[in-house]
């Protein structure tokens, strides 16, 4: 049978982050970064002191070479004190994508942005999304076009993570894809190219921050290419490989949400479950009452299977990363079903708790409303809508014969 137990250094890695994330980010800590929009940079450092910026890179490139289980403790433990998952976002983007780009990266870039952003002096992440949509990559817009030994983009992406953080910071960036060549109509993701975009590069301008309803602690702008030249240094990976580089990075954080699902609606559901015990109605505790305890009893529950269902995933992603014991698309099959189930389940968790609060749930005296604005961001579809979960898994059951778009 196999062992799903945390090892001791695991065990204790949870354990020394629990206590720096009780010291430093209490309730009124994150209340004050969810007004104020902004991750005070105290907090960036002791992160970075921690080794939680981009913590899965490789030791020899300067990070801390940690597996896809130990991160998910980790977006775990920082989503159940950030309810608002403004730091978790921002740990699952660098862990996530960082990682994906250091993969596959040059030298150059890595000395440039990956070894800084480990430090917290700079910030590595997803620009995919445009303004026609984010899910279909393979039908995005933006084009790289070869110059002698540069490249020359042109074009928009918008609703990205990071944006006034690179500009705050003077260095980082994000990875792009870009159309190079033609694709036939069969096969659309053939002729994408991923590449690092330094958001110092002439050309590229930051055009806006959206005013999100959730998350406020990491900004989410847009920035528009007008002839940006990059030099061939910062393509990353082959030409013409981009789509599959970039669902890797998709994969890899979809798993991160699943794990930042379960530490949110974990300290949720404690809240609730405090309240249950101490508000009484027509003379006994709330907590007594059938209805509610059922809505807890399956909350419960749920929340434990996803949690099963996250950590075996990231166990089969270092299985995969080590040894190629699974395919990727057996590890996708798996990521998809954490991304479909998992911010759902923790909206439904924050909506039964906030009710179970009565008048005091809806009020910003209660912490449980910034978690319910944040985790919408995953269920409306940040880092793929669900509903495309739905189509990567249908692909996966029953053959891309099935696939209903095509």
């Amino acid at each position: 049978m196999v062992d799903f137990s945390f090892t001791e250094e695991q065990e204790l890695f949870r354990k020394v982050l629990r206590e720096w994330c009780q010291k430093n980010l209490p309730i009124e800590k994150v209340r004050e970064i969810d007004t104020k929009q902004w991750i005070p940079e105290e907090i960036i450092k002791g992160m970075a002191d921690l080794g939680l910026w981009l913590m899965t890179a490789p030791e020899e490139h300067g990070g801390l070479g940690a597996d896809w289980v130990t991160a998910c403790i980790a977006a775990e433990e920082l989503a159940y004190a950030d309810l608002t998952i403004a730091i978790p976002v921002h740990f699952l983007v660098e862990s996530s994508w960082g990682f994906v780009a250091d993969r596959y990266c040059s030298e150059r870039v890595r000395e440039e942005c990956i070894r800084p952003s480990i430090k917290g002096e700079a910030f590595i992440g997803i620009g995919t999304t445009e303004a026609g949509g984010g899910s279909d990559v393979a039908a995005f817009k933006t084009t790289a076009k070869k110059d002698g030994n540069d490249w020359i983009v042109n074009g928009e992406k918008t609703y990205i993570s990071g944006t006034e953080e690179c500009v705050h910071l003077g260095k980082g960036g994000f990875w792009i894809t870009a159309r190079t060549s033609p694709a036939p109509p069969e096969a659309s993701h053939r002729g994408m190219t991923s590449f690092y975009l330094p958001m110092t590069a002439p050309g590229v301008e930051v055009s806006k921050r959206f005013d999100d309803m959730g998350r406020m602690g990491i900004s989410c702008g847009a920035f528009t290419m007008k002839d940006v030249r990059l030099p061939n240094d910062y393509l990353m990976g082959e030409e013409g490989k981009g789509f599959y580089m970039t669902m890797e990075g998709f994969d890899l954080a979809r798993l991160l949400i699943g794990a930042t699902s379960i530490g949110c609606s974990q300290r949720a559901l404690e809240i609730g479950m405090e309240y249950l015990k101490e508000r009484k109605a027509f003379g006994r505790p709330i907590g007594k009452f059938g209805m509610i305890q059922y809505e807890l009893a399956d909350d419960y529950a749920k929340l434990e299977a996803l949690r099963s269902l996250v950590y075996r995933t990231a166990w089969m992603i270092n299985e995969r990363y080590k040894t190629k014991s699974f395919s990727a698309l057996e590890c996708t099959k798996l990521i998809s079903t954490v991304k479909l189930l998992g911010p759902p389940l923790a909206f439904k968790i924050f909506y039964d708790t906030m009710i179970w609060l009565g008048a005091w749930g809806y009020t910003k005296e209660c912490p449980l409303e910034m978690g319910m604005r944040g985790i919408m961001s995953y269920v409306i579809g940040a880092e793929g809508a669900l509903n495309i979960q739905r189509v990567v898994l249908v692909r996966e059951l029953l053959g891309k014969e099935y696939i209903d778009y095509k």
